[in-house]
């Protein structure tokens, strides 16, 4: 298609309005512009095209043996397009929210929460995909991704909807009484970390140890891994909003407190959100405030 030679959409769009009322008037109530205006862009059209499309001789304007031709295309064309539109709006209304978070923050925080979601929203599907790994946010895939950090990932539109700082912890079993050891102490117990992380590493090292956990680390998922830290079978790094329960109730100590302004995230695409999306980081966000 050479699209240099093409007309201007809005003389097109004029003359389309014309033919299916037959009015300059009608067309312009139509396209929410003047009559003038669509007689305007009806000139500019044949001027463009070098053809009559109006035949101008009686009293009311009719379409030219041309002017059928256009509009039979036109009457396809733009048909067309409004039924590809209709159709995509359908699906994309009806497609469900697709919700990226880690299986931590799922288990912890929204599961206990998604009845009232429902309740609110019965008629907005949702599809929750736990894992850290970071995916891609982009049209007809991930809407919302729930991630933990300082909220500066760039090309995307973050919102800090909790601040809970990492915290080291384990059950009084594991360690027998104490409630304080030393990174070095630490490193000599069995270590849990959520699947797709390196967190005990991690911390291990920059607290100056060498070496990872000496008793071995299992990976499990986030859910998991706050039930094996329950029950006594390794440390863990966690937000400490997760575990508050627990060391309030003294189901688990907490052994060091890394303070720092990070915490989980509303992350979005730079992009505008259909309507149901927009629906469930409105609510996110106010169960948020309650808290």
């Amino acid at each position: 298609m050479d699209w240099m030679k093409m007309p201007p959409l809005a003389s097109l769009k004029a003359f389309h309005a014309f033919a299916e009322t037959g009015n300059v008037v009608q067309a312009g109530a139509l396209l929410n512009v003047s009559h003038a205006a669509i007689s305007q862009q009806l000139r500019a059209l044949e001027k463009h095209l070098g053809a009559a499309l109006l035949d101008r001789s009686g009293k009311s304007m009719t379409l030219t043996a041309d002017g059928e031709k256009l509009a039979r295309a036109l009457h396809l064309g733009f048909g067309a397009i409004s039924d590809a539109v209709a159709d995509l709006l359908h699906i994309t209304q009806d497609r469900p929210v697709h919700v990226s978070l880690t299986p931590s923050f799922a288990a912890s925080w929204l599961m206990p929460r998604l009845p009232a979601f429902q309740s609110e929203y019965p008629d907005v599907p949702l599809t929750l995909d736990p894992t850290p790994a970071l995916v891609s946010l982009r049209p007809g895939g991930v809407d919302v991704a729930i991630r933990y950090g300082e909220g500066d990932w760039p090309g995307l539109n973050s919102e800090l909807l909790l601040q809970s700082p990492m915290v080291i912890v384990a059950a009084p079993a594991l360690l027998k009484g104490r409630t304080s050891m030393t990174p070095d102490e630490l490193s000599q117990l069995p270590w849990l970390e959520e699947l797709g992380t390196t967190e005990a590493t991690t911390w291990l090292a920059q607290q100056g140890v060498e070496h990872g956990p000496r008793a071995g680390r299992i990976a499990l998922p986030g859910n998991l891994m706050l039930e094996a830290l329950r029950a006594g079978q390794g440390v863990t790094v966690t937000a400490r909003h997760f575990v508050e329960a627990d060391v309030k109730a003294g189901r688990v100590v907490e052994l060091f407190h890394e303070p720092s302004r990070r915490g989980y995230h509303i992350v979005t695409a730079d992009a505008p959100l259909r309507p149901a999306v927009k629906a469930f980081v409105g609510w996110i966000r106010r169960q948020a405030s309650q808290m």
